[in-house]
């Protein structure tokens, strides 16, 4: 019998038509060891650093290891379901979260998915959690203030729209109290906040939630939480995924300032993840690349130039010290990093100075650029002075006889330490700052009573906003102190004064 070449391709064309099956084609691998939310991973040959995978139980995990014969994977999950010889498939994703203006007012974790008990997130708007940092053309200098609402910070240690400056102290002295001042005050001013709080307990967030829902913050601002009872792959992936947050503002020409709180709970979930996946300690059982895992997130925030759109991403990242230990591995590779530090002291914490910030050890090094032009007139000599009163301070307690000057000197001290107090969550508008600074370092407050002096200059500021409303606007407008507003101040300070004495 003959059959032609032609029939049988006739045949076969028929066949493959009449199937509608699709082959379902991935790539795939099987565990070989699970444990502590690690797995290690046998096959996907083609797989990414930073891949997303897939086991069995619908749980992802993230390939970080990838060595010659396995795969080693953190499971973003419940891993107790996960055994040996399951299947794990690649997903050819690189980790990404949801990013823009629908995370607003929500609370989400890690991965983007939101944990409040709202709605879910429909945004069709994703960024990878790891980004290249923008490169030294695309930035310009940082010369816009951002504005704390906090006294101390806004007078001696400014910062500005694309810095990274560190909040640093022992535990429980008011680190997460000035990030959370800062977020208050930025509400009408354009600027987007991202608060990434990691290995926290959920008592905590829901404070803090509470008080920035209690000003109308959380309407500019997105919670992301890793919390002290998630897997330490949470607590790793949480600032890179609050970082991805905050730059999608500002690569679209907005300002953004995000808030980590803090990276040494991330340090300690990166250790544990790498001492898992067995790579080799290195100092204070710290894996090689701790100084990177920092470096290539602060990295990320700048102030972009006109060209490229103009945005800011602003980072404060806080780190805890152990017994006002500065020179431990973790917090000294982060002061390498930043540019400044804002340093909380126990003594003065517990002396009742609040925020206890040490000026001595606190410096920005982006300076007065990040100041407006009336608060550098006033408060260029305001660091010294009281650098100069902590010295004389310890010195006078064992010297009873001492000359005139130094006696101004302490005097002057003493007002202005007690005028940079500042109870939490009242933010103060910078124009009335400047006030409250031209006071103290004109000696106006000299003849005060010291535990009358904060009361003074509430007053002085109310005085003011019934008698002369407009120097407030003229600061605020100008962003500058003329000669006849320093005189307005003067008169304005006399007359005051006499009013609250009688």
């Amino acid at each position: 019998m003959n059959i032609k070449p032609s029939e049988i391709s006739k045949i076969i064309e028929t066949q493959l038509k009449a199937s509608d099956q699709e082959i379902d084609y991935f790539e795939s691998g099987k565990v070989m060891e699970v444990g502590d939310g690690i797995a290690r991973v046998y096959g996907l040959n083609g797989v990414m650093a930073n891949e997303l995978v897939k086991f069995n139980n619908g749980v992802y995990g993230l390939a970080m290891n990838l060595d010659e014969d396995n795969v080693g994977v953190i499971i973003l999950g419940e891993y107790f379901d996960i055994k040996e010889g399951d299947l794990v498939k690649r997903t050819k994703r690189i980790i990404q979260v949801p990013v823009g203006e629908k995370l607003l007012g929500r609370v989400v974790n890690p991965l983007g998915m939101p944990i409040d008990g709202k709605e879910k997130i429909s945004t069709d708007k994703y960024r990878p959690i790891e980004f290249k940092a923008p490169g030294v053309v695309e930035r310009k200098p940082v010369d816009t203030p951002l504005q704390t609402g906090i006294l101390a910070i806004d007078s001696m240690i400014p910062i500005g729209k694309g810095q990274r400056e560190l909040i640093i102290g022992d535990r429980q002295i008011g680190k997460t109290a000035i990030g959370i001042d800062t977020i208050i005050n930025q509400k009408g001013k354009g600027v987007y906040c991202i608060y990434v709080s990691i290995g926290q307990k959920s008592s905590a967030l829901a404070r803090i939630i509470n008080k920035l829902e209690s000003f109308g913050a959380m309407e500019y601002t997105t919670i992301v939480f890793a919390s002290a009872s998630d897997p330490a792959s949470f607590s790793y992936l949480a600032p890179y995924a609050g970082a991805a947050m905050g730059e999608y503002f500002m690569f679209n020409g907005m300002d953004s300032l995000v808030i980590y709180d803090d990276l040494s709970k991330q340090a300690v979930a990166y250790r544990e993840l790498s001492l898992l996946l067995k790579r080799p300690p290195g100092r204070e059982a710290y894996p090689g690349d701790v100084f990177y895992l920092h470096s290539r997130l602060l990295e990320r925030a700048a102030r972009l130039n006109e060209q490229n759109g103009g945005g800011s991403m602003t980072a404060l990242p806080i780190i805890e010290t152990l017994a006002n230990d500065l020179s431990a591995y973790i917090p000294t590779n982060v002061i390498s990093i930043t540019d400044g530090q804002i340093y909380l002291d126990t003594n003065l914490f517990y002396g009742g100075t609040r925020p206890a910030i040490s000026v001595g050890l606190s410096v920005s090094r982006v300076g007065g650029s990040a100041q407006i032009k009336a608060m550098k007139k006033v408060a260029g000599k305001l660091r010294l002075q009281l650098a100069q009163y902590r010295d004389l301070q310890s010195f006078a307690q064992f010297s009873s006889d001492l000359d005139a000057s130094t006696k101004r000197q302490l005097v002057r001290g003493e007002k202005l330490s007690e005028l940079l107090k500042q109870p939490q969550y009242s933010p103060i508008p910078v124009e009335e700052q400047v006030l409250i600074v031209y006071l103290g370092m004109q000696g106006l407050l000299d003849e005060i009573d010291t535990d009358k002096v904060k009361d003074f200059s509430v007053f002085f500021i109310d005085y003011v906003k019934n008698n002369k409303k407009d120097l407030l606007e003229e600061i605020q407008k100008t962003k500058d102190l003329s000669e006849a507003a320093e005189k307005d101040i003067k008169k304005l300070a006399e007359a005051a004064r006499k009013e609250f004495i009688a």
